[in-house]
């Protein structure tokens, strides 16, 4: 059996995926930032405040790795982390006023990255690649692609 006629959708996304994901890394890393943070700061404004077992969920990591993450974000000053009065093991995650500029910093260099991702790609395209990849999340078996609308 030969190789297949053209390289699979699979693979052409997932080596797409890394290039674009290195990229965004050095955007937000241009900015003073990362990707970790970047997702801890959007999902707060999202869900402020936010309970750190929700936040986890999310971001999409474990408990203990969203710990590690916000730990060093405490310590820089961009997050509070207080327990519930009415429920102790509940922690709940705000952001500081250093942490609404850093999101707002971020939040710029993503915008700009969105900005130079669409170059050159019609509305109608970028419509369809949202249609197509919500349907191979489907087909993955990963649930109903998310809201075209959200915005960084």
């Amino acid at each position: 059996m030969g190789p297949p006629p053209s390289e699979p959708i699979g693979l052409q996304l997932s080596r797409t995926a890394k290039v674009l994901s290195r990229a965004f890394d050095e955007a937000l890393a241009g900015a003073g930032g990362s990707l970790p943070v970047w997702l801890v700061l959007v999902s707060l404004k999202a869900q402020r405040p936010g309970r750190q077992r929700q936040l986890a969920e999310a971001v999409g990591v474990e408990g203990p790795t969203l710990t590690h993450h916000l730990n060093k974000m405490e310590a820089a000053g961009l997050v509070t982390r207080t327990t519930d009065p009415n429920n102790r093991r509940v922690h709940r995650v705000e952001l500081t006023e250093q942490g609404e500029v850093v999101f707002g910093r971020l939040r710029q260099a993503a915008l700009k990255f969105d900005r130079r991702l669409r170059a050159g790609i019609s509305d109608a395209q970028i419509d369809t690649l949202t249609d197509v990849l919500g349907h191979l999340r489907l087909n993955a078996g990963a649930g109903p692609a998310p809201n075209r609308e959200l915005e960084p």
